[in-house]
């Protein structure tokens, strides 16, 4: 006696082939500088004046990234002076800082401090053999 047949299931649509064209060969080589390091030396920026003042003593958070340093609040002198930052290192010291203070491996200075931040200015390398400055924000951490 034979067996009643089963139901075959259709063969899955065939979808062609779809080739595909390369034409970046006719585009710039991305390995290739755009213009040549002869010219580029002649383009670079002259020099901007700014650059790290390597005779003064560092201060001691100078020894810290920025990243490894936090504001925990600040203080206002009795006589009403000015206002300074507590910063805590990454040892859980905390240090006041003020205006004109140095911080940062990037040779931070501080140039504002408000109940929020501490904000610096870092001297940077500008990638040709100068400096620049660039803003950096030591913030508070958000209460919650």
């Amino acid at each position: 006696m034979a067996k009643p047949g089963g139901k075959i299931e259709p063969l899955p649509e065939f979808k062609p082939y779809e080739s595909f064209v390369y034409e970046g060969s006719s585009l710039r080589d991305p390995f290739q500088a755009l213009i040549p390091a002869s010219e580029a030396d002649e383009i670079a920026a002259p020099d901007s004046g700014i650059k790290p003042d390597q005779d003064r003593p560092k201060d001691y958070l100078e020894n810290f990234a920025i990243d490894q340093l936090d504001m925990v609040g600040t203080i206002t002198p009795l006589d009403k002076s000015g206002l300074y930052a507590l910063v805590k290192d990454r040892e859980g010291e905390i240090h006041r800082v003020t205006l004109g203070d140095h911080m940062g491996l990037d040779y931070g200075e501080v140039v504002e401090i408000n109940d929020e931040s501490v904000k610096l200015i870092e001297i940077v390398s500008n990638g040709r053999g100068g400096w620049m400055n660039r803003p950096r924000n030591l913030a508070m951490p958000e209460q919650e």
